[in-house]
């Protein structure tokens, strides 16, 4: 096999490919990244400016794109953004999961302790982790369910394996999305065949709008909690958006056709590392 062959398999040409939380750095970048690589892509957001300028941004680049006003925990917005995508282009291929996210209120700092937290506020980071996984995988997975063929990949998190301190709600949230992976992974092939796959991204620390003052401090110097992580990481660098974008490819692919139920690390060696 020549590499022109090879690379072949990693070719996204032609494949309609839906990312929500697609307004989002991480969800973004993968958003670019699919359509570099030829995809159709459908990003997925609430908030129809920050869409229309990120698919602006992917027709520029030569690549075909498509804005989807969504909330990814409101059946009926999902349902109608299925109907505009398959209007525009058909079947669906791939989902990407990139919505998500955590809360101050769902966080233990400073003298909050674990009681102090407001079970309103760890339910609204469980239903926008998990539920905003769950939702739009039945809305968009129903189509590749009928095609007995495409890639479901969600997002999970470091914390979700190795839980951190302060963020209990995230922790769980994320935890709960990488066994809904490898369970709808078991699921899917058994009942729509080996054409259907479940995977996961699980992304180390990469700074965003809503970690950076827990990592940075106003000068851009690391806080300790931030010297700590880097401590950590082998390769002692935060991740960057486009750090996910290769293994996002991969995962949607046929170059992965054989995988699923897996949860990928992207965390420049976080998880392998044992402190000494």
């Amino acid at each position: 096999m020549n590499s022109a062959n090879g690379l072949k398999f990693f070719d996204l040409t032609g494949k309609v490919a839906v990312v929500t939380g697609g307004t989002g750095v991480l969800g973004g970048a993968i958003a670019a990244g699919f359509g570099r690589a030829g995809a159709k892509v459908a990003v997925v957001g609430r908030r129809k400016q920050l869409a229309e300028t990120l698919v602006e941004k992917i027709k520029k680049s030569g690549g075909e794109a498509l804005p989807l006003i969504a909330d990814v925990l409101d059946l009926a917005s999902l349902r109608e953004a299925r109907r505009e995508l398959q209007q525009t282009w058909g079947g669906i291929d791939v989902l990407v999961n990139c919505a998500g996210g955590n809360i101050p209120e769902a966080t233990v700092v400073n003298d909050r302790t674990f009681f102090d937290l407001e079970s309103e506020a760890l339910r609204k980071v469980v239903d926008l982790n998990l539920y905003g996984t769950l939702l739009p995988s039945q809305i968009f997975g129903e189509v590749m369910a009928g095609q007995k063929s495409g890639s479901i990949i969600n997002v999970s998190s470091m914390t979700a394996q190795k839980p951190l301190t302060r963020v209990v709600g995230y922790s769980a949230a994320k935890a709960a999305v990488e066994n809904l992976t490898k369970w709808l992974a078991v699921d899917l092939a058994q009942k729509f065949g080996p054409g259907l796959r479940v995977n996961a991204i699980g992304p180390g620390f990469f700074l965003g709008e809503q970690n950076r003052r827990l990592l940075l401090n106003e000068d851009h110097s690391l806080t300790e909690r931030g010297k700590t992580i880097l401590e950590h990481t082998p390769m002692a660098r935060f991740g960057e958006p486009e750090d996910l974008v290769g293994t996002a490819i991969w995962l949607a692919s046929d170059a992965a056709r054989f995988v699923t139920g897996i949860v990928v690390p992207v965390d420049g060696g976080f998880s392998a590392y044992s402190g000494v």
